[in-house]
């Protein structure tokens, strides 16, 4: 990610994609797979369906449970705004009006087979963690933004890269590694 200078209001966006060598069909029993989802992202570390739910549908909520060094842990609540099997599956972080962020994964079918998938996010407009620490330095706000832009990139990478080998058939589910590398749950 290049330097942009964007400030939180400016709602920054980062987007990674990755080709995986199995139908979009596949890829999207992964993507759709929340409970499985922290096994495969650094920051996540539980999820759940609220509402009773045990599956996606347009309007679920789910409840994500994060960890950071730098932030701590928190936990937010997350409603589907975009569910269309097997193309786009996107969730807007606590308020659906003004979301702390915006989330959405992209399925697209390659000609000769396999998938494109894109893991796109905004940050904003609503206030989010990294609002605090933006309160508390405001000279740094396009630096901070910057670096967590450049965190979630990074991470976002590492996501699609698990959700890769797992479509591709892997024998195991990869886990993130307490080094940000990826590993079988079993090492």
């Amino acid at each position: 990610m290049e330097w942009t200078g964007a400030r939180y209001a400016d709602k920054p966006t980062v987007e990674v994609s990755i080709r995986i060598d199995a139908p979009p069909e596949r890829v999207w029993e992964v993507v759709c797979d929340i409970e499985t989802m922290p096994r495969m992202s650094p920051e996540l570390w539980s999820v759940e369906w609220l509402d009773g739910r045990t599956g996606p549908c347009l309007g679920a909520r789910f409840v994500g449970h994060n960890r950071h060094e730098a932030f701590g842990e928190w936990s937010t609540t997350s409603h589907l705004v975009e569910y269309e099997p097997p193309r786009v599956f996107a969730w807007a972080v606590e308020d659906i009006e003004r979301p702390s962020a915006v989330w959405r994964f992209t399925l697209t079918p390659q000609e000769g087979g396999g998938t494109l998938l894109r893991q796109w996010m905004q940050l904003g407009p609503g206030r989010s963690g990294l609002s605090y620490a933006i309160d508390r330095m405001p000279v740094k706000e396009q630096s901070i933004v910057f670096v967590r832009m450049r965190e979630f990139e990074t991470n976002i990478g590492s996501t699609l890269t698990a959700i890769k080998e797992l479509a591709e058939g892997g024998p195991d589910l990869p886990s993130v590694l307490p080094d940000g590398t990826f590993g079988k749950a079993s090492e």
